[in-house]
C-alpha cells in the first residue's frame, strides 16, 4: 500500500456573519447510534414530538472554504426530547438526509436537542445536547462531525465538545424572522485522498484480535467503519501511512500486509493499542 502525504490547511477568518477560510470543518467521533439509509426528508420531527421546532441549515464547501458544493449528501441523527435514540424502528425517527442544490445549502426542521445520560447509574456520563452529521460529496472527504450548543452546562465536562477542535461547532441557537429557533452550521470539506479499490478488498472484512473480540472493517463511500457487537462504532478516514483516524479521541488503525495475502491490523485507542489478523473475508 502506497502512503500518501495529507496537506495541511490553512486559517479561517471570521467576516462578520461566519467562519470563511480554507480550514476543514473538524470531525468528532461517530457515535454508535448510526443507522445507514436513513428517509431522505429535511423534517425530520414525528407528528407527536412535544419537543421545541427548530431549523437547522448551512452551506458546504468544497476544501478551499469558498465554492459551494452541489448534490452534496447531508444526513443528521439526534436523540429525541426524552434522551431516547432510535436504533431500531422502521420510522428512523429523528434522522433524515436532503442533498445540496446548486448553491451548495441544506435546510432541516427538527427539534432543539436535550442533553442525555450514557449511563443511567453514573452522574458524570451526561453528554450536552448535540446533532450528528455526515457530509459525504464525490472528490471530497466525506465528514463525520457533531454540533454542541453555547450555555450547555455539560460542554466543559465532555471530552469531545470541551476540546479546542470543536470550538467552532459550538454554536447559538438564535429566533429567525419567523420568530423560530434556528441554527445556523456552514461545512468545510476537505480534498479526498483515495485508495485504490484493490487496496479496500485486501483490508476489509474481520479480524480476530488479540483481546479475544472481534472487529469487521466495511467500506463506505471513502470511510472505513469499525462494526463490533453488530454496531458500527466508528467512521475512518485515509491519512497516510496505511493509517486511518476516526474522530476526536477516536481509533488509529494501521494495517499491515502479512505473507500469504494475509492482513493485520493494529488499533491505538487512549494510549493502549491491540492487533489481530483478518480470518474472514467478503
Amino acid at each position: 500500500m502506497m502512503a500518501i502525504a495529507v496537506s495541511t490547511f490553512g486559517g479561517i477568518q471570521w467576516n462578520g456573519k461566519n467562519f470563511i477560510g480554507n480550514s476543514p470543518t473538524t470531525t468528532d467521533i461517530l457515535g454508535p447510534f448510526y443507522r445507514p439509509g436513513a428517509p431522505m426528508r429535511s423534517n425530520i420531527i414525528p407528528t407527536n414530538s412535544t419537543g421545541i421546532p427548530m431549523n437547522l441549515h448551512g452551506t458546504i464547501f468544497d476544501e478551499n472554504g469558498e465554492a459551494p458544493l452541489k448534490n452534496a449528501l447531508v444526513e443528521i441523527w439526534q436523540c429525541d426530547e426524552n434522551e431516547y435514540y432510535d436504533n431500531t424502528s422502521d420510522n428512523y425517527l429523528f434522522r433524515g438526509a436532503v442533498k445540496t442544490g446548486n448553491n451548495g445549502k441544506y435546510d432541516f426542521k427538527t427539534i432543539v436537542p436535550v442533553p442525555y445520560k450514557v449511563d443511567e447509574n453514573d452522574d458524570s456520563s451526561w453528554r450536552p445536547a448535540h446533532i450528528h452529521m455526515r457530509v459525504s460529496v464525490p472528490k471530497n472527504q466525506d465528514l463525520i462531525t457533531q454540533i454542541y450548543f453555547k450555555g450547555d452546562q455539560y460542554i466543559a465536562d465532555d471530552t469531545w465538545a470541551a476540546t479546542p477542535e470543536a470550538v467552532n461547532r459550538v454554536l447559538d441557537i438564535v429566533k429567525n424572522s419567523d420568530g423560530e429557533h434556528a441554527v445556523t452550521f456552514d461545512v468545510v470539506l476537505r480534498k479526498e485522498y483515495p485508495l485504490d479499490n484493490n487496496v479496500y478488498d485486501k483490508i476489509t472484512g474481520i479480524y480476530d484480535m488479540d483481546d479475544k473480540s472481534n472487529i469487521e472493517f466495511i467500506k463506505n463511500d471513502d470511510l472505513l467503519f469499525i462494526k463490533r457487537n453488530g454496531h458500527l462504532m466508528e467512521g475512518l478516514r485515509y491519512i497516510g501511512n496505511n493509517t486511518f483516524e476516526g474522530g476526536i479521541g477516536n481509533p488509529k488503525v494501521t494495517f499491515e500486509l502479512l505473507e500469504k495475502n494475509g492482513t493485520m491490523a493494529v488499533v491505538s485507542f487512549n494510549g493502549k493499542s491491540i492487533s489481530g489478523e483478518k480470518f474472514l473475508k467478503y
